[in-house]
């Protein structure tokens, strides 16, 4: 299998998951560790065949249909902003192809990846904690959450398009029409006002999909959400938008890069990495 990574959210993770982990001279290197030692991890499983990393390059798109888009959070630590240059070369001196694409989103490169190539002799897992990825989610598409930062006792655990159900109450089809009705609070998306997980994926169950929703206003229960919906279409709309991935980038990722062993030996020695660059020769040769 082709393990698809959502490049910030698990350097994110790896930066909160290792913390005053510094060089001699004080340089940051805790999510350089986690990070290497996550992609490590990855590419040791049995069911892994090839990684390949995506990052974010801003979200234009999105950012013209909601200014307020992703607005509510928080400044990218210093000691993590000096880190991702060398987190990015390190990985592809590991032989890992890094795409990213001005202006857009992880989410929907992998979005596009996932539709354009993932097939039954060639399926694909997504490597991501966020929800909405659960959208392009199918019988050759899984995803791969990572342990959770309240729980990590439980794990990496595999969600294939059989536990959408179970997660959001609705197919994997119908999860960004969901994310439009309840919002996201993880990137500032504004939902119907006290539509919950409940009556959103009940709602989509009976009339099939948002525009079904909306032009059927008058007949919704609970019955106080009738004039709300109304009211609120045109904002439903915009959030569909927001929330469904950009399918249609060209993301071609067939040129493969080889590992240089001696030239990653050599930075993680810069690091400080002793440890890590040991390991290196043992994986390399």
């Amino acid at each position: 299998m082709i393990f698809l990574v959502d490049g910030y959210n698990m350097v994110f993770r790896s930066f909160y998951g290792i913390r005053e982990l510094t060089r001699s001279d004080g340089f940051p290197t805790n999510a350089i560790h986690g990070w290497v030692k996550t992609l490590w991890s990855l590419m040791d499983r049995d069911d892994c065949d090839r990684l390949i990393v995506f990052f974010d390059r801003g979200a234009d798109e999105r950012e013209a249909l909601l200014p307020e888009y992703k607005k509510n959070r928080s400044e990218t630590p210093p000691d993590l902003v000096v880190q991702i240059p060398i987190i990015k070369e390190l990985t592809a001196l590991m032989g890992i192809n890094c795409i990213e694409k001005d202006g857009v989103e992880a989410d929907d490169l992998i979005g596009a990846y996932a539709k354009q190539y993932a097939t039954e002799d060639n399926p694909v897992v997504i490597v991501s904690a966020d929800k909405d990825l659960a959208q392009c989610l199918n019988g050759n598409v899984h995803q791969l959450l990572p342990p959770p930062t309240a729980n990590p006792r439980l794990g990496w655990r595999m969600m294939t398009v059989d536990k959408v159900m179970g997660k959001f109450g609705v197919g994997a089809e119908k999860v960004a029409e969901y994310l439009a009705l309840v919002g996201d609070n993880a990137d500032n998306i504004p939902g119907l006002q006290g539509v919950g997980p409940k009556t959103a994926s009940k709602w989509l169950n009976e009339y099939g999909d948002l525009e079904t929703i909306i032009a059927k206003a008058n007949y919704i229960a609970p019955a106080r959400f009738q004039t709300l919906v109304a009211q609120q279409a045109e904002q439903l709309r915009i959030n569909l938008k927001l929330t469904t991935l950009d399918t249609t980038h060209d993301v071609n990722c067939d040129v493969l890069i080889e590992p240089n062993p001696e030239v990653l030996k050599q930075k993680l020695i810069e690091l400080e990495m002793k440890r890590t660059a040991t390991d290196v020769e043992k994986r390399y040769g």
